[in-house]
């Protein structure tokens, strides 16, 4: 099964910007980097991830 990569629609569609992408897969999340969907990958939990989309939603991992 191929998994099916999207990029948020906040990304806008420029290619230079930087982007990831994710797909859902059994029990877990890819990530990939957008300019380079042949290269790394990782794989995280359901849950990992969820914490890392609150904690940005929350502005806690922002630059000072």
């Amino acid at each position: 099964m191929t998994a099916g990569w999207r990029k948020s629609s906040r990304s806008g569609s420029s290619t230079d910007e930087a982007c990831v992408e994710v797909a859902g897969l059994a029990g877990a999340v890819g990530v990939r980097d957008s300019k380079d969907p042949d290269g790394g990958r990782l794989s995280v939990s359901e849950a990992a991830f969820g914490m890392l989309v609150q904690q940005i939603k929350q502005g806690r991992l922002d630059r000072p």
